[in-house]
C-alpha cells in the first residue's frame, strides 16, 4: 500500500507544473493533498478524478486559500469532511476517508508564520485538535493522517534550528505539542520509523536559495497508529521536480487492504 502526502500550494499551478503527470507514474493507493487554493467551481475534470481516481475534498469558505483533498482508487465506506470545529472547519483543513478497517486522512494544519493573529489561531487549532487525535488513536481502527503539519518536530528536522527556536514551525509549545502526540497518544511518526538520516525536508523558503542549499525543514508528515506504521517499508521525499515549495512524502506499507 503505497500512500503520498503533498502540499500543494494551489492545484492549479501544481498541475501546470506536471504534478498530474508525475502522480499518473506512482501507483499510489491514496494521495492526500494539501493547500488547494481552489473552490468546488475552480474543479476541472482533471483536478476531480484523476486517472481514475476518485477525489474528496474540504474546500475553504474564503477563496483561494487553505483546501485539503484525497484521491483514491476505490470508493470510502464514510467520508468525513471537517472534524467537528466551527473556526478551522471553515478553513477546509480535513478529510477523513474510511475503508473497512483503515482510515486514510489529509490534514493541513495552520501556519503561524504571517503574524501573530495567526499564530494565536495556530494554538487555538492545536487546542481543539488534539482531543480529535485522542479519539482516532482510541477508534481501534488503524489510522494515517497526512499533511503539512507546519511544525519541524527534533532539531534533526530543520537546517537552522539554532535561528529558528523563536520562530513559528518550531516553537517550543509546537514542538512538545508534536511530542505529546507521539508519546501520550502513541502514534508514529513513520517517515522517522523507516530513515533516521538528517537533512530530509518537505518544505523550502522561497527566500534566498534554500532550496538550491537544501535549507529546509521537514513540516509534512505521515502520522499513524502504531499496528499501521509498524509495516511501514519504504519512504521517500520525491525532490528531482518542483511542483510546490513543498516536496511529495511516499510511504509504503505492508499493509492488505482487503
Amino acid at each position: 500500500m503505497n500512500i503520498i502526502s503533498a502540499n500543494l500550494n494551489g492545484i492549479r499551478s501544481a498541475a501546470r507544473k506536471g504534478f498530474f503527470d508525475w502522480m499518473a507514474k506512482q501507483n499510489a493507493d491514496f494521495v492526500c493533498v494539501q493547500e488547494l487554493k481552489a473552490q468546488a467551481g475552480d474543479m476541472t475534470e482533471q483536478f476531480l478524478s484523476p486517472l481514475g481516481y476518485n477525489g474528496y475534498f474540504h474546500y475553504a469558505a474564503k477563496k483561494g486559500y487553505s483546501g485539503a483533498g484525497v484521491y483514491c482508487r476505490t470508493r470510502p465506506d464514510h467520508i468525513q469532511l471537517g472534524f467537528g470545529n466551527d473556526e478551522f472547519d471553515a478553513e477546509g483543513r480535513y478529510v477523513q476517508c474510511d475503508f473497512g478497517k483503515l482510515s486514510v486522512i489529509s490534514v493541513y494544519c495552520p501556519s503561524g508564520s504571517s503574524s501573530e493573529e495567526r499564530q494565536l489561531a495556530k494554538f487555538r487549532f492545536m487546542d481543539v485538535f488534539l482531543p480529535h487525535l485522542l479519539e482516532l488513536a482510541a477508534c481501534g481502527r488503524e489510522v494515517v493522517i497526512c499533511g503539512d503539519w507546519n511544525i519541524a518536530h527534533q532539531e534533526i528536522d530543520l537546517k537552522n534550528w539554532k535561528g529558528n527556536r523563536k520562530n513559528s514551525g518550531f516553537l517550543p509549545e509546537e514542538r512538545a505539542w508534536l511530542s505529546r502526540i507521539f508519546e501520550e497518544l502513541a502514534l508514529v511518526d513513520v517517515f522517522r520509523r523507516v530513515d533516521s538520516r538528517p537533512e530530509q525536508y518537505t518544505w523550502w523558503s522561497n527566500r534566498g536559495q534554500a532550496w538550491a542549499k537544501n535549507v529546509g525543514w521537514r513540516i509534512d508528515y505521515q502520522i499513524a497508529t502504531p499496528g499501521l506504521a509498524a509495516t511501514a517499508r519504504t519512504a521517500g521525499i520525491y525532490k528531482d521536480e518542483r511542483f510546490s515549495d513543498h516536496a511529495p512524502l511516499t510511504i509504503g506499507y505492508d499493509f492488505d487492504l482487503s
